[in-house]
């Protein structure tokens, strides 16, 4: 009977007053309760034990920004993010910041999935904290950053458990400037301009025509501006409401966040169905 009583009850078919109404002690139904507690706990044990277990981590992203983009200029490195984090399609949060600094020399800028962002950062606190601990007037700069994190991205994808991130990395370091990029299977390079995500196809050939080695600060940012409108007027995931980021061989500094001034009025904007055959 009490086995019989315990298999009801497991499904919610008799509750404890039900099983009064069996004409079971107290003492039955405390110990009948403890069994199933004990039960309960056995069994996710045994689910976090099992092979299917492993498999708790991110099997696909979920809150994502969205491109990031890095360009050379005459003083040192420029990066420009916006600040969305999107759920899915929806833009779910919008005060996400993606550009961190790394070490003393370095800045990092992240698109794809926050968490695994968040991770990322972990890793270089501890390395940064190791070399720190060294304590022998050297220091990491951008261009190790870059192998390491390459190293990393690489690893976790031959474990078929990558970090859904595509990174830029930039930095000055005596006196030479440093401009790089890795994705999230640790295919890597460097250029004087690189972007991430929709940067690839929108931006970059904006950069193409009209970045050059000697840009000033504040062409520099006027370009990245323009960059980032184009992504904002056909990038959903993109939200008006970014940072540009600077760093040099004096330091680095991150902008209070900001939006850019627009212009939806354009013809194609209000008729895009105007010539496209077959269209809705």
């Amino acid at each position: 009977m009490p086995s019989c009583l315990s298999w009801l009850q497991n499904r919610s078919l008799v509750s404890t007053a039900g099983l009064y109404a069996f004409g079971l002690s107290s003492d039955a139904i405390n110990l009948l309760s403890v069994n199933q507690s004990a039960k309960a706990l056995f069994q996710a044990m045994d689910s976090l034990l099992s092979p299917e277990g492993d498999s708790q981590r991110t099997q696909y992203p979920y809150v994502t920004g969205t491109s990031v983009i890095g360009i050379k200029y005459k003083d040192g490195i420029l990066m420009a993010a916006d600040m969305g984090g999107s759920y899915g399609s929806t833009i779910r949060y919008k005060s996400v910041e993606r550009l961190k600094q790394v070490g003393k020399h370095s800045l990092l800028g992240a698109s794809g999935e926050i968490s695994d962002f968040q991770e990322i950062l972990k890793y270089l606190d501890e390395l940064i904290l190791h070399d720190n601990m060294w304590d022998d007037g050297n220091s990491l700069g951008p261009k190790e950053v870059h192998n390491y994190l390459t190293r990393v991205m690489y690893n976790r994808r031959n474990k078929f458990d990558p970090l859904w991130n595509s990174l830029v990395i930039g930095g000055v370091k005596n006196g030479q400037k440093y401009l790089g990029s890795v994705s999230m299977i640790g295919v890597h390079f460097e250029d004087d301009h690189v972007a991430t995500g929709f940067g690839n196809h929108l931006a970059r050939p904006i950069l193409r025509e009209e970045w050059r080695e000697d840009l000033s600060f504040e062409e520099g940012v006027k370009l990245l501006e323009k960059c980032m409108r184009n992504l904002l007027y056909r990038d959903r995931s993109a939200v008006n409401k970014l940072q540009i980021a600077k760093i040099t061989e004096e330091g680095l500094t991150i902008s209070q966040p900001y939006s850019l001034k627009t212009f939806w009025n354009f013809a194609a904007f209000q008729n895009p169905t105007v010539g496209a055959e077959g269209s809705w």
